[in-house]
């Protein structure tokens, strides 16, 4: 039985075609196992986006209600102890006149 014998460059080219191959396969790996992370990482922060925004129409609720006129008049009226000005105290301006 007879051997083949590679010269130098046979060898180097097909040790460098099989490094070349591996690189490839490599770096395709890498970016579908990125691609896939990322994926899940978007799914979290829409996640969070969503609670965030149901988070903000509460706390929009709470505040209207917190800063409703009938609340503020309340609260003027028994803590504050504040009434209602009388006539004499009001002073109109007319700004029609000023120049």
């Amino acid at each position: 039985m007879v051997r083949k014998k590679y010269n130098k460059k046979q060898l180097a080219l097909a040790i460098g075609s099989i490094l070349l191959a591996i690189f490839f396969l490599t770096f395709y790996l890498w970016h579908q196992t990125e691609i896939i992370r990322l994926g899940y990482e978007t799914g979290k922060l829409e996640e969070k986006v969503l609670f965030l925004r149901e988070e903000v129409k509460k706390l929009e609720a709470k505040k209207s209600g917190l800063l409703s006129l009938s609340r503020v008049e309340e609260i003027a009226r028994k803590k504050l102890n504040l009434i209602e000005p009388r006539e004499e105290q009001v002073i109109y301006e007319d700004f029609e006149r000023l120049p």
